[in-house]
């Protein structure tokens, strides 16, 4: 058994991306996140500093944060196929088909797309999505 006194804890989960304010926008508004302060978006006209570098989202109730590190290139993953391997996906979790199905027309609202539907699966329904800079991540009942 490991010591848990000297273990790392996770704090962040970080996405690289070619236009990280876009991406941070994103999955703040699909999980309810905040702006970890002096990240938020600047006033109208003020030039977007932050957002050409890193940014930082915080879940309101505490836990890891999401970060979106700026990167001039980044070829998207073409995942169900191995030719670009998607490396890292999120997780999300709702209670329901029915949450799901909501869940699906906001993250396509919101700039996501549809990249494999396994809803009709008894034992664990979830649909696999692209961000807007092609990251995967799940939505899945559980």
């Amino acid at each position: 058994m490991v010591d848990q006194e000297s273990v790392p804890r996770l704090t962040s989960v970080v996405l690289d991306g070619t236009d990280v304010r876009t991406l941070a926008e994103f999955y703040r508004q699909l999980m309810g996140f905040v702006y970890r302060p002096g990240d938020e978006p600047p006033a109208d006209g003020r030039p977007d500093e932050r957002g050409r570098d890193w940014l930082v989202l915080r879940p309101p109730s505490g836990g890891p944060q999401i970060a979106f590190q700026q990167v001039d290139n980044l070829p998207e993953t073409t995942w169900p196929k191995n030719d670009v391997p998607q490396q890292l996906h999120l997780d999300l979790t709702v209670d329901s088909v029915d949450e799901l199905l909501i869940q699906h027309e906001r993250v396509l609202r919101l700039g996501g797309r549809l990249r494999y539907d396994r809803i009709e699966d008894p034992d664990e329904p979830l649909r696999v999505y692209a961000d807007p800079a092609g990251h995967p991540f799940c939505i899945m009942v559980g």
